[in-house]
């Protein structure tokens, strides 16, 4: 993923944070040295606020690893892949690259994750508690009398009681939630169809998400709602994650509605098999003036053949890193991409699959190669106008009560 950066592999499955998770970091990090830590325990040093509030902040933040870490495990238990995940402002989410094959598969994935941080909350409340002995016996709630409790033990009732949090919040029905996914699982289970399904728990998604943004304006408008408060900042931050959920919602119907246009479609079918291709002992100025600036379909990048076979792959972005001046010179060969290092695609592959790779590395077009030669290309724009004369009739199948769907 562009912009996000890697941190680890865990399970074969690499970890990435986003930038915007440095937001949220400094954001708790803040708020637990300059306001929580500071009102229960003012004899603390200014060096203690911060070093408890860092180890806390990084602390949360493995705990919502492993929660997300839970999700991914038993998807590839279930034969889903799962290539990343990426920790961001909203907490965390793995990319499970296609939908679950069965009600109870997604049941069971998405109630793991809300059930390993509730299991790491107890597991933290249980340390806290054993650490204090005596007193936490006094303690009629988990952080009840923190301003009497230790570093660790402030430490330790802090993450228990915030992974439960983090596990309740995640049981809302709305999607992307834990929640919201099970509850479509539900639907799915009750209808046998996951396109009616998603579209149910979308309608549900959309309510509960406009709950969120309006309760939010209120606060901020001075209004008390239980559990969540009151006062401006925490108003827009309700209405924030009420307008992330109102488009996830929109996001996920979407996703599925794609998938079950393109499922079942194979490559062959939508391939190219007119294919300009260009040379590589071709100049760079020759490429852009008797390619680039002349193909009828705008093409911008071209497969690089030799003796018949599939070598490369050039593109106008290659072209930009060249200089005016070295045109006549460089040749296609010394711009292309490799051809080892060019993905490719199988002519019985599912459309389905493949619309996740154009999404994932973001290219215009693969190279279709079969039994070692190059049969054909297969362009993110087919994709596209296959998508755009096809999803209407998807969506109006997705309303009618009757046919089995995936299940």
């Amino acid at each position: 993923m562009r912009g996000d950066l890697r941190v680890g592999r865990l399970f074969g499955i690499d970890i990435y944070i986003d930038w915007s998770w440095l937001v949220i970091f400094v954001l708790i990090a803040s708020d637990l040295a300059l306001s929580l830590f500071a009102r229960l325990h003012p004899q603390w040093s200014l060096v203690l606020d911060w070093g408890l509030a860092i180890a806390a902040a990084l602390l949360f933040f493995a705990s919502v690893l492993l929660h997300e870490l839970a999700h991914s495990v038993v998807a590839r238990a279930r034969g889903l892949p799962v290539k990343r995940i990426v920790l961001y402002l909203l907490g965390g989410v793995s990319n499970i690259e296609r939908e679950p094959p069965s009600a109870a598969t997604e049941f069971v994935m998405a109630l793991v994750g809300p059930l390993t941080s509730v299991v790491l909350g107890i597991i933290f409340l249980f340390l806290g508690r054993t650490h204090l002995g005596k007193l936490a016996q006094a303690m009629p709630t988990p952080l009840a009398g923190l301003a009497q409790v230790d570093a660790l033990g402030t430490l330790l009732l802090w993450l228990g009681s915030a992974n439960i949090l983090i596990g309740i919040f995640n049981m809302i029905p709305a999607f992307p939630l834990d929640g919201g996914r099970v509850l479509r699982s539900l639907l799915w289970a009750f209808s046998n169809n996951l396109r009616r399904a998603t579209l149910w728990s979308t309608w549900i998604s959309h309510a509960i998400a406009w709950l969120f943004i309006l309760g939010g304006i209120a606060m901020a408008l001075g209004a008390s709602i239980p559990f969540f408060g009151a006062g401006l900042f925490n108003g827009l931050w309700l209405a924030f994650i009420g307008w992330f959920l109102n488009g996830a919602a929109t996001q996920t119907h979407q996703q599925v509605v794609i998938e079950d246009v393109l499922e079942g479609i194979p490559v062959s079918r939508l391939m190219r098999t007119d294919v300009a291709t260009v040379e590589p002992g071709m100049t760079v100025s020759d490429l852009v003036h008797q390619r680039i600036m002349t193909s009828e379909g705008n093409e911008r990048s071209f497969p690089v053949v030799k003796d018949g076979k599939l070598i490369g792959w050039v593109s106008l972005e290659d072209v930009k890193r060249v200089s005016r001046e070295q045109w006549e010179t460089k040749t296609v060969g010394d711009i292309m991409t490799p051809g080892e290092q060019v993905v490719t695609l199988n002519p019985r592959e599912d459309v389905s699959e493949v619309f996740q790779k154009f999404m994932q590395r973001d290219v215009r077009q693969m190279p279709v190669m079969q039994d070692g030669s190059m049969v054909g290309v297969l362009r993110r724009q087919d994709l596209m106008r296959y998508l755009q004369l096809h999803s209407e009739l998807g969506l109006r199948d997705a309303r009618q009560t009757d046919g089995n769907g995936r299940g």
